[in-house]
């Protein structure tokens, strides 16, 4: 009797054995008995009808992070980019993710393909690169309604890379350097006028006070004296030499008006009342630059 017993013991535990199962807290078991869904069980520890009556189709509940592969897509402009992105979903609805779709991992990454090229297509390429964000959050609404029905919950979408030929990377590159020197040009006009707006006062200030101007120059050869190894010229103001040269101008030019009259007016008088050339004025009389004159 013991020799039966203890065989059917042992194939009784090992049946209940089999028939055991632990699921993890991340996943849950869809469970079929003879082909007709019973439900999703889990987690932690279930128990499935022995002898192939129950089956299970385990699934994860965790985040997926899905690579979609570089896309050659045309814009709305008329230009060929690759583009690649990720998309990060998760399993909502066990159930529906085994019996809706043969497999949503495939079927997730072909509908997120396919509508990034769509979408793609439809945006500039200056507003797909200016506005990604804004590209990111309509695939992922357009991709998440898709995937509803198997179950599917879509919780992001990012553009990883966009390729440009390298054509439009150099008429890019050309139009951002002609943009900077455009830029560069009017603040260097406008520093310009700025700076003559300044200049216009300083000489305004400077004409209404003439000690303001080798003031000014004083200062500007203390600044350039500022340096060792340099030869500094020091022109001197021309006011000094003003009244010598006024005095050998009229030393060059001969006597003056005033001095010529003088004499004509003696020689005048001489001549009325018939005087003597002794009664004259001699040469002593008349100043240095009248004798000069008689003389010549």
């Amino acid at each position: 009797m013991m020799e039966v017993i203890i065989p059917v013991a042992v194939g009784a535990v090992a049946v209940l054995w089999t028939s055991l199962r632990v699921l993890r807290e991340y996943e849950r078991a869809v469970v079929f008995r003879l082909g007709r869904l019973v439900g999703a069980k889990g987690p932690g520890l279930i128990f499935l009808v022995p002898v192939g009556i129950d089956r299970m189709v385990k699934v994860p509940l965790r985040i997926v992070a899905m690579d979609i592969p570089p896309q050659d897509v045309i814009t709305r402009d008329n230009v060929s980019v690759k583009v690649n992105a990720v998309v990060y979903f998760r399993v909502g609805n066990a159930v529906k993710a085994v019996v809706e779709i043969e497999d949503y991992l495939f079927a997730t990454s072909q509908l997120a393909q396919t509508t990034l090229r769509s979408v793609v297509g439809q945006a500039e390429l200056d507003q797909l690169l200016a506005e990604r964000e804004h590209i990111n959050q309509i695939l992922r609404e357009m991709i998440d309604e898709g995937t509803d029905p198997w179950g599917i919950n879509v919780t992001g979408v990012e553009i990883k890379d966009i390729d440009l030929p390298q054509e439009m990377k150099r008429a890019m590159a050309r139009q951002a350097e002609a943009e900077r020197e455009r830029r560069a040009k009017v603040i260097a006009a406008e520093g310009e006028f700025q700076a003559s707006a300044k200049l216009a006062q300083a000489a305004r200030v400077i004409g209404r006070e003439y000690a303001a101007l080798p003031l000014r120059f004083l200062q500007t050869v203390k600044e350039i004296a500022a340096e060792n190894n340099s030869t500094t010229l020091f022109p001197i103001p021309i006011d000094l030499f003003q009244p010598m040269l006024q005095a050998l101008s009229r030393t060059a030019s001969g006597p003056s008006e005033d001095e010529n009259a003088e004499v004509d007016a003696l020689e005048a008088a001489a001549a009325e009342q018939a005087l003597p050339a002794s009664r004259l004025p001699n040469e002593t009389a008349l100043s240095e630059p009248t004798r000069k004159a008689k003389a010549e």
